[in-house]
């Protein structure tokens, strides 16, 4: 049995398609497709069933992925272990949302990190590509953020992807513009008050079944005329303090960053929708101490702000 074609299987079962799978690893579609057959041949099952919809598992091929899963995930941290040069070097990665009070606490964990050996990976995106990095960019840790009427088929989804999840927060988003924006002058203010303003939004859907047009009529109140629509908080925040016509929905933002784009953060008593962050990770992974150690000041950090 060779280990190549076993990686050539769970590619093609995570993708869906050899070429897919071909695209991943650099491989010709013939080379990956002949080796399958040979890795079949020699543990004498059916892994893929070939059908004009693509490669899809067999009951026996299922089986057979946990066990390739494992296999691959202790060949990668063997070669991590025993690579040269590599062998005290510290691992840690997060996927999740565009937020500040996330920001802040990696900020925070990388200093708290030391004199280390240590490498960092943090990518902030929309909840299903924070999903995708888990299962198949080996981020370890994520957090995905979504509104609370669609708990039931976010938590359906990690359970059927094997992804444990804990409830690091909920909380309702704030409005944030300008000192300059008149409307940072009111006590409180209601959707009808924001009609004559730009808000800036984020780009990504929330719900990865639902098109974005969908998302947006669910997730913003309809009488808004002008969006801009971002992917960077840095992005976000330049707008925000470079025009005084802008406004955004944001969870709650540490003062600190507030003060460094001339912000101010207001609330609106007609906003009743909460959110939700989950923390999330695969079922079979055991936490490091440095994810941990990001645990506990994400806690911290959230507790100041949310």
């Amino acid at each position: 049995m060779n280990i190549l074609h076993i990686r050539y299987a769970y590619e093609v079962a995570k993708s869906g398609s050899l070429k897919n799978a071909s695209e991943k690893l650099f491989v010709a579609v013939p080379n990956i497709s002949r080796g399958i057959k040979e890795l079949e041949s020699s543990l004498g099952i059916t892994i893929f069933e070939r059908t004009a919809k693509g490669m899809q598992l067999t009951p026996e091929g299922e089986e057979f992925m946990q066990y390739a899963k494992q296999v691959l995930k202790m060949l990668g941290e063997m070669e991590t272990l025993y690579k040269g040069g590599d062998r005290k070097k510290h691992h840690f990665s997060i996927s999740g949302p565009r937020a500040s009070y996330i920001a802040e606490a990696f900020a925070e964990f990388s200093k708290a990190i030391g004199k280390e050996e240590t490498e960092l990976f943090y990518k902030e995106t929309n909840s299903k590509r924070t999903i995708r990095n888990i299962l198949e960019h080996d981020y370890k840790l994520g957090i995905l953020r979504y509104a609370a009427p669609y708990d039931v088929y976010f938590k359906n989804t990690l359970k059927e992807k094997n992804l444990q999840y804990e409830l690091v927060t909920e909380f309702s988003y704030q409005l944030v513009m300008s000192r300059e924006n008149p409307l940072a002058k009111l006590d409180d203010i209601s959707f009808d008050d924001l009609a004559s303003y730009i808000e800036v939004a984020h780009a990504d859907p929330y719900v990865p079944s639902l098109p974005l047009s969908t998302v947006v009529k669910e997730e913003l109140p309809d009488n808004i005329s002008r969006r801009i629509y971002v992917f960077e908080r840095a992005s976000q925040f330049e707008l925000l303090s470079r025009n005084p016509e802008t406004f955004m929905w944001a969870s709650p933002i540490p003062h600190n960053l507030l003060e460094r784009y001339s912000l101010v953060q207001k609330s609106c008593a007609q906003n009743t929708r909460r959110y939700r962050d989950l923390l999330i990770y695969p079922s079979d992974y055991e936490l490091t101490e440095l994810d941990r150690r990001f645990i506990d000041i994400l806690g911290q950090v959230k507790d100041k702000y949310l």
